[in-house]
């Protein structure tokens, strides 16, 4: 395992979107490289590393593809583990595995039952590393939380840099062809600048602060629901809203009508469809939640030494 190093720690108090994020500078041994990363303290202080659902997604990006996770959709609770060869048989086969573990832990007949295979093939966090460094600093220079760049080269980039999403999103941003065009990209039959790093993390800062920060605003006060830019919480609201667009999150959270913002309200996401907000849409800020957590253990699970550096104010 790689010895790590903190070597120094920034605390950015900002007048921007980005007050009071920690960003801490990182020293790998055995490749001199230095790395950073964002510390967010409200995934322990706050008990989002307790919930189950990002737990669940710990594990899925623990283990190999070959294992199955039968889990309860609306919980996330594993109830047994499964090998994936025995999962490819016919619809009806399936259906009478999943009614066969509702009768054994006692599960209403309508309760949804999910087997998610593992995906450590594609969590390869480490990889992303650079990635997430490079894109903590063109968010800062964008005057844009970082912690939304560290969340989505998390959940994008670290087995998909050139891929194409089911939707036809691209880069390690996943932006979609009008979004990148909207934000300066070119992306004709001759270039995509989606697959340029630096040019689809500029037009991902710009989506983040120019739309679905603000987005997130709106529909927040439309539900009467009082916030603080820098509660993770609405962090997690502004990321659904990166992925699953802001009419979308508006149509469920008018659907569903909440009374009070904090985690109730993102779990109340979790637990609910609406309009284009579907399973994964729910997903994407466990995802979220569950590389962070990772990433944190990672970062500090060797580490050395650390130095605190005085807090500045960033202008």
């Amino acid at each position: 395992m790689k010895q790590l190093i903190i070597i120094f720690i920034s605390l950015i108090f900002a007048v921007t979107t980005y007050s009071q994020t920690r960003i801490l500078d990182v020293f790998v041994l055995d490749d001199t490289n230095t790395y950073m990363f964002v510390e967010e303290d409200q995934l322990y202080d706050s008990g989002w590393h307790l919930l189950a659902q990002p737990t669940f997604w710990q594990k899925v990006m623990a283990s190999s593809p070959e294992v199955g996770m039968v889990n309860v959709a609306r919980t996330r609770q594993i109830l047994s583990e499964i090998l994936m060869e025995n999962w490819k048989d016919d619809k009806e086969s399936k259906e009478a595995f999943k009614d066969s573990i509702r009768a054994l832990y006692g599960l209403d007949s309508l309760e949804k039952i999910y087997v998610t295979s593992g995906k450590n093939h594609f969590y390869q966090f480490e990889k992303v590393l650079p990635s997430i460094s490079r894109g903590i600093e063109i968010f800062r220079q964008q005057d844009v939380d970082p912690f939304y760049a560290q969340s989505i080269l998390l959940i994008e980039s670290p087995g998909k840099l050139d891929q194409f999403s089911n939707a036809g999103a691209l880069g390690p941003f996943q932006l979609m062809k009008r979004v990148a065009r909207k934000y300066g990209l070119k992306v004709n039959k001759y270039k995509d600048e989606r697959k340029d790093f630096d040019k689809s993390a500029i037009a991902a800062s710009k989506l983040i602060g120019k739309s679905c920060v603000p987005m997130a605003r709106k529909i927040l006060k439309n539900q009467g629901i009082e916030f603080k830019e820098t509660d993770l919480w609405f962090k997690l609201v502004v990321l659904h809203i990166y992925h699953a667009g802001a009419g979308n999150v508006g149509a469920l959270l008018q659907h569903l009508k909440p009374k009070e913002g904090g985690m109730p309200l993102i779990q109340l996401m979790w637990q609910n469809e609406y309009a284009g907000f579907k399973n994964a849409s729910q997903n994407y800020s466990q995802v979220a939640l569950a590389s962070n957590l990772i990433l944190y253990e990672m970062m500090y699970k060797k580490c050395d030494f650390m130095y605190d550096c005085e807090s500045f104010v960033s202008k």
